[in-house]
């Protein structure tokens, strides 16, 4: 399911960030192409859930702008700002977590 990628990959940033500072981020190479590849697949699957679910993409309320971060993330991958994709983890990942998770529990509930 496309939003359980979604939950997934914010997991898996969240993670990857839980014990580390900004300046930790911006100096691991490592972390920062596994964090921005999430970011892209996160944005990839929302990008998905836009063509099969017209809908359900509707109420992710920031869904057109995580796609267009991940436009950037994957064509513009030389000018990569490390402070806007931090701020994009500390402001808008876990709201995006939350919303994604209650939408499946809603559909879950719609199906029994």
């Amino acid at each position: 399911m496309l939003l359980m990628t979604v939950v997934e990959s914010a997991d898996a940033i969240a993670d990857a960030v839980a014990a580390i500072r900004f300046d930790d981020y911006c100096n691991s190479r490592l972390i920062r192409a596994a964090v921005e590849r999430e970011f892209i697949t996160i944005g990839e699957a929302l990008n998905n859930l836009s063509r099969v679910d017209s809908s359900l993409f509707a109420r992710i309320d920031e869904a057109p702008r995580i796609i267009s971060f991940r436009n950037k993330l994957t064509h513009e991958y030389d000018r990569v700002d490390d402070a806007l994709v931090w701020g994009v983890i500390q402001k808008s990942l876990s709201p995006l977590r939350a919303t994604c998770s209650a939408l499946i529990a809603s559909q879950k509930y719609e199906e029994d």
